[in-house]
């Protein structure tokens, strides 16, 4: 085993190239295939109509459109984006991440750490939203993401009796974010998603890596 009192990084691992490639290729696709099909509306709406998250679905008894959307659909909302902006700003962050959690559990670990705080992120965004718009975004995987890392750093300081003070700071700075962005977006933004995934994150890092010198 491994002491990793140090985070490492290691950029471009396959998992995270693939699953970034997967993750904008839907974008790519409403914007190269925008015209009406069949009748049936645009590609990006039949997207979010099978694919974002529908608490009414949850909670109001809605039908879904297909066996199991109740369920995948938990998971699918992480792969639709609003536009090319929300996309980009969601893949640079997950890039950056990615390189420090393949470091520290593998891709494998990465890849199930996404997934989990993906349905975290839903799960989160079931419980305290009271909203029936669809939600879309990764966000909740990228805050899953950065909670399993400031779990990590939290480990690091206390093992090297570091000051905890820039740990606090950077998540009162992650709060603020939120709030700022929930301001600007006029209340649109799903932060009820980013604790959900962020929580989940912390969880699975404190459950998969209880100290330092563990590595799945």
């Amino acid at each position: 085993m491994r002491d990793h009192i140090r985070p490492g990084i290691h950029p471009n691992s396959p998992a995270v190239l693939w699953l970034v490639g997967l993750t904008c290729l839907p974008e790519a696709l409403f914007t190269l295939l925008s015209a009406d099909l069949i009748g049936q509306g645009n590609l990006r709406n039949l997207a979010l109509a099978y694919g974002a998250f529908w608490n009414g679905v949850l909670r109001e008894g809605w039908t879904t459109l297909y066996p199991f959307q109740r369920e995948l659909m938990f998971v699918t909302y992480a792969f639709l984006h609003g536009g090319f902006l929300h996309l980009i700003g969601n893949m640079i962050a997950v890039l950056a991440l990615g390189g420090i959690v393949v470091a520290r559990i593998g891709q494998q670990g990465f890849l199930l750490l996404y997934a989990l705080t993906a349905i975290g992120g839903a799960a989160g965004f079931a419980l305290l939203s009271g909203s029936t718009s669809p939600m879309i975004g990764a966000s909740g995987a990228v805050f899953g993401l950065i909670g399993a890392w400031k779990f990590w750093e939290w480990q690091v300081r206390r093992k090297m009796r570091a000051d905890m003070g820039p740990l606090w700071r950077s998540l009162l700075g992650l709060a603020a974010l939120n709030v700022l962005l929930w301001v600007l977006l006029s209340g649109l933004l799903a932060w009820e998603a980013h604790l959900g995934g962020f929580v989940t994150g912390v969880l699975f890092a404190a459950i998969v890596t209880p100290s330092l010198r563990y590595r799945i």
